[in-house]
């Protein structure tokens, strides 16, 4: 039996749509609230949306590609955004990313299934670089044994 793709609904997604009225000038806030929920906006929950909200998938898709923070796939367990201003290069950014990712077995930017390191450019934190986003919590003067604490604390506060 044939399916036509363009039917089907995500039930969260259009939850979240319901929610917000089905209005077109709160889609930002729609697929944050979908991404914090799922950890990633799916083909499936774009086309939701898109039908929703009365875009087209291009527009939805814009939106979604011109801002970073949203992901199309999942990600790992622990994401680690590290600044990489002028700021915190001039505190030892650079050393903490080589360690980490010697550490960790990622590249910057390339992500991991556990550990994934992300590039952001300027946290506002410049006077405690090397300055690093986790879980979003903000952490200042950052070392690869202070990255393994929070992720050792975020498995044990997890129950893992």
């Amino acid at each position: 039996m044939t399916t036509l793709l363009n039917t089907i609904e995500h039930a969260f997604a259009k939850k979240v749509c319901v929610a917000h009225h089905d209005r077109s000038d709160e889609l930002l806030e729609i697929l944050h609230e979908i991404q914090k929920e799922e950890g990633f906006l799916s083909d499936a929950a774009l086309r939701t949306i898109s039908k929703s909200l009365n875009l087209s998938r291009a527009e939805v898709h814009g939106v979604v590609s011109f801002y970073h923070d949203f992901k199309r796939e999942k990600q790992a367990e622990n994401v680690i955004k590290i600044c990489r201003a002028e700021a915190c290069q001039a505190v030892g950014v650079n050393e903490l990313i080589r360690d980490a990712e010697s550490y960790y077995g990622v590249k910057l930017d390339n992500g991991g299934d556990t550990v994934s390191l992300e590039s952001i450019f300027c946290l506002g934190n410049c006077a405690l670089g090397p300055a690093v986003l986790y879980n979003n919590n903000l952490y200042g003067r950052v070392s690869l044994s202070e990255i393994q604490n929070m992720i050792k604390f975020n498995k044990e506060v997890q129950g893992q």
